[in-house]
C-alpha cells in the first residue's frame, strides 16, 4: 500500500488523504479481548483458551500492549475523541469489572471520550454478576451485549455453550438493575436440532427480559471449527436455507409485535428510542473511521484498512519493541469503497441512496424493485420483508 510501512512492529504511516478528515467522520475504538474459558464448537473468532496460550501470553501482557497501541494510535491520528467504544472478543467479561475498567481507562487516557459516548462490552452470562455490572457501570460503560444464543438446553449443547438456559435473561435483569438502559441479547437460529418451539421459547425469554436491542444471526458452519467437522462426519445436518428463512420471519414477526423494529437485517431495537441502536456498529455500516486495538483487530481510517497480527504473544512482543503489531493492510480504491457502501447500506432500514449508483446499477435496482425485493422511499432503495431474506442476492444484482 502506497505510503504505508507495514509488518510486525512497524510504524504505520497513513497517507495525508486518509488523515485529512479524521474527526469529521464518525470515530470509534474497538478493543479485541482474545481470551475465552472454553472454545465454542461453532466459533472461528481469534480467541484462545488458557491451555492454548500456555505461558506465551496473559491478560496482563495483553493489557500492557493495548495501552501502548492506543497511545501510539492517538498520536498518529491526532487523538480524535472516541464517539463509541466497543469491547469484544473472545469473552471480555473474563477480565472482570476491574480489568474492563482498566481497558476503558486506557481509551480515555489516549483518545478521550466524546460527551455522551456509547461504551459497549460483550459479556458471557456465566462470567457476570450483579457486582460485575455495578463495577462496569461505575467505570463508564453504557451498554452491555450478552451472548444468549438460545433458551433450549439441547441447542446450547450443540453450540458448546456453557451457560445455563436461564442465565442470560437473569444477567440482563442484573444489568438493568445496575443502571444500564441499553442491553442487547444475541440469538443464533438454525442450529441442528432446533425446533420451532425451541425458537419460540428463546423469543419468549428475550421479550420477558425487556431488553431494548436484539441481534439474531443464522448459524454459519465455518470451515475449521468443531461444528464443521461434526457436520462433515454426518453427526449433525447442515443448516437448511428454507428453515433459516422461516426462522428469520418468525423472529422478525415476534420482535416487531413487541415494539422492536429492524434497523439492520440482523438487528432490532426499540422503535421509540433511537439511542437503543448500536451506534458503534452504525459507524461501521455508514463508512466511519475506527481503530481496532488488540490481537487480530481490524481498523479503517479514510479508506485505508489494516489488521493486527493474530497471536497475543506476537501482538505484545511487537508493541514491547516499540512498533505497531500490523499484520497487513490495503488502500481501498474508489471502486472498493463503492462496493462496500452498496453491500452495507442495502442492509440498513434507512436504505441505499439511489444517487450513489451508476446508470447500470440504477437499472438493476429497478429490477430489484420490480421483483418485490425492495421499495423506493424518498430516493432510497429499501429492502422489503422478502428482500431481507435475499439481501446478498440484491447486492449481487446491483453490482453485476
Amino acid at each position: 500500500m502506497s505510503g504505508t510501512n507495514v509488518g510486525v512492529g512497524a510504524v504505520l504511516e497513513l497517507p495525508a488523504s486518509a488523515l485529512a478528515g479524521v474527526g469529521s467522520r464518525p470515530f470509534g475504538v474497538y478493543v479485541h479481548v482474545p481470551f475465552c474459558a472454553t472454545r465454542c464448537g461453532y466459533c472461528d473468532f481469534n480467541t484462545y483458551t488458557a491451555g492454548e496460550l500456555g505461558t506465551s501470553a496473559s491478560p496482563q501482557s495483553w493489557l500492557e500492549g493495548l495501552r501502548r497501541e492506543l497511545d501510539t494510535a492517538a498520536q498518529l491520528l491526532g487523538a480524535p475523541e472516541a464517539q463509541t467504544v466497543f469491547v469484544g472478543g473472545g469473552t471480555p467479561s473474563l477480565l472482570g469489572a476491574d480489568g474492563l475498567s482498566q481497558v476503558l481507562a486506557a481509551v480515555r487516557s489516549s483518545f478521550g471520550l466524546a460527551a455522551g459516548a456509547e461504551v459497549t462490552t460483550e459479556s458471557n452470562p456465566e462470567s457476570t454478576s450483579p457486582e460485575f455490572f455495578d463495577g462496569i457501570r461505575g467505570a463508564g460503560y453504557t451498554r452491555v451485549s450478552l451472548g444468549m444464543q438460545s433458551a433450549a438446553p439441547h441447542v446450547l449443547a450443540v453450540l458448546d455453550r456453557t451457560h445455563t438456559p436461564g442465565r442470560a435473561v437473569a444477567a440482563a435483569g442484573e444489568a438493568r438493575a445496575a443502571g444500564f438502559d441499553h442491553v442487547n441479547l444475541d440469538l443464533i437460529y438454525g442450529t441442528p436440532g432446533e425446533r420451532d418451539e425451541d425458537l419460540d421459547a428463546s423469543l419468549d425469554a428475550v421479550l420477558a427480559a425487556d431488553v431494548d436491542h436484539v441481534s439474531a444471526y443464522a448459524l454459519i458452519v465455518e470451515d475449521g471449527t468443531a461444528l464443521a467437522r461434526r457436520v462433515r462426519r454426518g453427526e449433525l445436518p447442515a443448516p437448511d436455507d428454507d428453515v433459516l428463512a422461516a426462522r428469520y420471519e418468525r423472529i422478525d414477526a415476534r420482535l416487531e409485535a413487541a415494539g422492536l423494529t429492524w434497523y439492520e437485517v440482523s438487528n432490532w431495537a426499540r422503535a421509540d428510542d433511537p439511542s437503543a441502536r448500536c451506534a458503534h456498529n452504525l459507524g461501521y455500516w455508514d463508512g466511519g473511521d475506527w481503530w481496532g486495538a488488540g490481537p487480530g483487530a481490524h481498523s479503517h481510517v479514510g479508506g485505508v484498512r489494516w489488521w493486527n497480527v493474530k497471536h497475543p504473544a506476537r501482538y505484545a512482543d511487537a508493541l514491547a519493541a516499540g512498533g505497531l503489531p500490523v499484520g497487513g493492510s490495503e488502500l481501498l480504491t474508489a471502486g472498493d469503497v463503492h462496493t462496500e457502501r452498496v453491500m452495507l447500506e442495502v442492509r440498513l432500514r434507512t436504505g441505499l441512496p439511489l444517487d450513489v449508483l451508476a446508470p447500470g446499477e440504477r437499472r438493476a435496482a429497478e429490477t430489484v424493485v420490480a421483483d418485490g425485493l425492495a421499495e423506493l422511499c424518498a430516493g432510497r432503495l429499501v429492502l422489503t420483508d422478502r428482500g431481507r431474506l435475499l439481501a446478498d442476492a440484491v447486492v449481487r444484482t446491483i453490482l453485476t
